[in-house]
């Protein structure tokens, strides 16, 4: 694992970073992105750079520069063709006054690249019983405030998945605790609209330029039900999912090898810092 933070490469990941008070560590003041790494290549580096921006607007954290978030993926990259990894992102408050008050001085930027495996073909997900609030002030935002992610995912370990899934105040789709949700009814693809409260994921963008898929807004049951099932992200590109609760579903389909297929024709256009 190599890290990068505020135009600086740490000695190891274990190495002091941040101060105690920094607003992203006490009160998750922060925003994130999740970037896949091809051959030493990051993956659609300018969307992930774009929602970075939109989330720390959205979060109203002022300050970031682009530049840097280049040079410090750049460092952390620097000599390491890894065959397939991880960059993680993360712009905070920086350093301030405890409580939820923000301070003056400038934001914390962290990058870190690490390696990591292929997802496995298919996998198993659980419902969980709390909403997301598609009208929050964090929806549509990715932010470093994750413990509801946390609580929800260790109830879908324990029943032996890799992924909670949520429905919205109003009882529809939403998300899963890092993944777009795909589903097939009729032989048509869906998934939700951004209204639901799920994240504009790079990866569910990007399934739908290339492959297809309607944008719908439908009860949580409908999707439970449907013929197939898949879940999009990047560390999980197209992954079908063989079991929702206690119902088996045929898995992957022919829809989900269909929008697989269309991925990993396409994944190359994207490799590069501008792309």
């Amino acid at each position: 694992m190599r890290v990068w933070i505020n135009g600086r490469m740490l000695p190891d990941a274990t190495a002091p970073a941040v101060p105690v008070t920094d607003h992203g560590l006490t009160v998750g003041d922060a925003v994130f992105e999740a970037v896949k790494v091809v051959d030493g290549q990051p993956f659609a580096f300018q969307r992930h750079l774009d929602r970075l921006e939109r989330s720390a607007a959205g979060l109203g954290l002022v300050g970031l520069s682009p530049d840097a978030v280049r040079r410090g993926v750049a460092a952390v990259l620097d000599g390491d063709p890894m065959p397939l990894g991880r960059l993680r992102i993360t712009v905070t408050g920086g350093n301030a006054p405890l409580g939820s008050g923000r301070g003056d001085e400038p934001p914390t930027l962290i990058v870190v690249a690490s390696p990591m495996e292929a997802a496995a073909e298919t996998t198993a997900v659980i419902t969980v019983p709390w909403p997301r609030n598609e009208r929050g002030a964090l929806a549509g935002l990715k932010t470093t405030s994750y413990a509801e992610n946390v609580v929800a995912l260790e109830a879908a370990r324990a029943k032996g998945a890799t992924e909670a899934i949520f429905a919205n105040l109003a009882g529809n789709l939403c998300e899963g605790t890092g993944t777009n949700v795909f589903y097939v009814v009729d032989g048509e693809l869906r998934t939700p609209t951004l209204a639901s409260g799920c994240l504009a994921g790079v990866t569910r963008d990007l399934v739908l330029e290339w492959f297809a898929g309607r944008e719908v807004d439908e009860p949580l049951a409908v999707a439970a039900a449907a013929d197939e099932i898949f879940l999009v992200s990047t560390t999980r590109d197209v992954q079908g999912v063989h079991l929702w609760d206690d119902r088996e579903l045929p898995a992957p389909g022919p829809i989900t090898l269909a929008a697989a297929a269309a991925w990993r024709e396409r994944e190359p256009e994207l490799l590069g810092f501008d792309r």
